[in-house]
Order: structure tokens, then sequence, then C-alpha cells
């Protein structure tokens, strides 16, 4: 019924406006007394052959919401009773940001992708912080496990990075269970330069060292491009091995065109931006498969990128992934594609 009646319907409209309206639906009926209930018994697959403990955290199953989707810390129970194993809330920025100009969202229909250039818009560090603490006095028996992803605010100019992915850091460290460092977004710029060898060795020595002050560390990881050359990706695995951080996400959308099938010209149209969805799926599985073979498996990945089944995650996790996280997929595939997930891969255990 999703993609028949409900799918055809959502994309007649802009694409943000429709993300924003359902997700205030979503909230407004899992808040009625009983329906959170039933859709825990609908969509959570509850196994503990889905278990798995990364980095020290256990995950009730590998299925994560991709950062983006849940830029503020607001569908955290929501997506917890879609039978999300992990949420990603985030980019975060130290301070308030509206983003870039809209339109700013938009659909590959015939790719089943998305092309955005949303540009960290957000409302800031502190009251993200405070909604995840809000959640984490009112979560029930919800098991799920929530990471921060952070970034630096568009006009932070590069020689001044840190200081803003510190300040997030630090807001957000009692409210997150794990970090994600982003220097991997093509829609602010200059931000990619980060992924450098240099400057982004200087920014997760500086947090882990920040990080290493507290009672009990958390895990920190790096979110990365699927546009790095096998050279980059050597840089990776050798500051992973420098600054001992947990792990990589693998992979960020795409600045690459190639391959769509959707017309040249539209494509041209929408302009700038970071493609995710099914055109991704491909890429970002080399990109994981040669940081687990070139680094012996030195580290957990988290694999995201074109994941519409239970197949595609399969696929991530035999490349070297030990967790998946969805986005674009969730649009197109609707609110019980953790559930389909989760059921594949217990088929295949």
């Amino acid at each position: 019924m999703y993609k028949r009646i409900i799918l055809p319907l959502l994309f007649r409209f802009d694409a943000e406006t429709i993300h924003h309206t359902v997700s205030t639906l979503l909230k407004f009926a899992l808040a009625i007394p009983g329906i959170s209930a039933l859709c825990r018994k609908l969509y959570v697959v509850e196994d503990k052959r889905l278990a798995r403990t990364v980095f020290g955290l256990t995950f009730p199953n590998p299925v994560g919401m991709a950062a983006g989707f849940d830029k503020n810390a607001e569908l955290i129970s929501e997506l917890s009773d879609l039978g999300f194993g992990f949420v990603e809330i985030g980019t975060v920025t130290p301070r308030p940001q509206p983003g870039n100009p809209r339109p700013r969202l938009f659909r590959l229909k015939a790719d089943q992708g998305l092309i955005n250039r949303m540009g960290f818009n957000n409302k800031g560090a502190g009251p993200a912080a405070g909604r995840l603490r809000n959640f984490a006095q009112n979560r029930g028996n919800r098991q799920v496990i929530v990471g921060g992803n952070i970034g630096k605010n568009k006009d932070t100019p590069n020689e001044n990075a840190l200081s803003d992915y510190l300040s997030s850091f630090r807001e957000l460290f009692d409210a997150v269970d794990y970090f994600v460092v982003n220097v991997s977004s093509p829609n602010t710029p200059g931000l990619r330069d980060l992924q450098e060898r240099g400057p982004l060795t200087h920014l997760l020595t500086a947090l882990q060292q920040e990080n290493r002050q507290r009672s009990i560390p958390k895990p920190i990881l790096l979110k990365i491009a699927p546009d790095l050359t096998n050279g980059q990706l050597d840089d990776i695995i050798s500051i992973v091995a420098d600054t001992k951080i947990a792990g990589v996400i693998a992979t960020n959308t795409t600045i690459n065109r190639a391959g769509l099938t959707t017309n040249s010209t539209l494509v041209e149209q929408i302009g700038a931006g970071g493609v995710s969805g099914r055109p991704l799926r491909e890429r970002a599985t080399e990109v994981i498969r040669y940081l687990h073979q070139q680094s012996g498996g030195a580290f957990p990945i988290i694999g995201v990128g074109g994941i519409f089944s239970a197949d595609d995650a399969q696929e991530k996790l035999r490349a070297g992934a030990s967790l998946v996280q969805v986005y674009t997929s969730f649009i197109y595939e609707g609110p019980a594609l953790a559930k389909r997930i989760n059921q594949g891969l217990l088929k295949n255990m």
C-alpha cells in the first residue's frame, strides 16, 4: 500500500516540506496512547541473534537511521518504534543555522535517489542535548543507541573548525552513546578540505585528547566521502590507527553524477549537492571493502549508501561493515524498512 498509494501522494509535494509534515504527523500519531506499543508490535524485530556489540556498545539490531533524517533529535522514540536499532542525530553545529537557501532537497525518482544541499540546517547543539536528555528520562523499554553527528558552522573558517567540533562534543557528551565527526558533507564550502591528512589528524587528535579527560570516553567515528581515492583511503586507515578513533562510517553522499538514469537536463537544473540512495550503493560497498581489506579489519565500519533491502545490507556486512544505516531508502520503501531488513538478515543466519 505504501508504494502504490502513499508514496505517489507524498511525491506530489516539495521533498523538504513533506519530510517535516510526515515527521510532525509521526510524532502526533505515536503520542496517542497505545499507538507506540502497536507500532513496536508491528515493526520491531526482537531477536538476540540480531544484537551486535561494536566499539563497546550493544546494538539491539544492526540497522540504524543515518544522520540527516533527524537533525535535531526530535524523532528518536518514533524511529525506535519503527524498528531501528540506533539513530544518529545531526549533523549538529554549535550554533543554530538555517542552512542553504531552499529548494535544497530533490528527488531522483528514476534512480531511487536524492540530491541534497541542505547545509547543516539545525537548531544547535544545546537544544539537541536538551531533547536527548529528555528522551533518556522517558525512553521506557526502548533499547535504541543514539549517535551524535557533529560539524562546524558555515561561517567558521577551517582554521577555527576545531573549536566548533569541541564545542558540540562537550555539549552532547552526556547525551549520546557515540560521536561521528562529519568532514565529508559536500554542502558546506571548504568542509571536505578537512579530510586531508594534516587537518584531519589534528582535529581527531584534539577530540581524542578531550575524550580521554572523561571518566568513561565515548567512541568517536569518522564519516568519509565516497569520492576519496584509494590513496586518500590509505591515509584514512593510517589516521584511524594514529588517532585511535573507534571506527569509520562509509559513506556520505557523492558529488559524482555518473550513471544516473534521471534526465541529465533535470540533474543540471537541480545543480549542486550530494547524491544518496541507489546510485551510491556500489561505490559505498567498494569503499567499505577496501578499508576492511587494506586495514585487515582493524576497525569497525558502519556501512551506508543505497541499502534498500536485506540483500543490500548483507552486501555491506560481507564487505566488512559491522552495522548499516539507511536514509533515502526509508523514504522510498516506507516505515517497514527496518523490519524487512532485520527479518531478511535473520533468514540468512
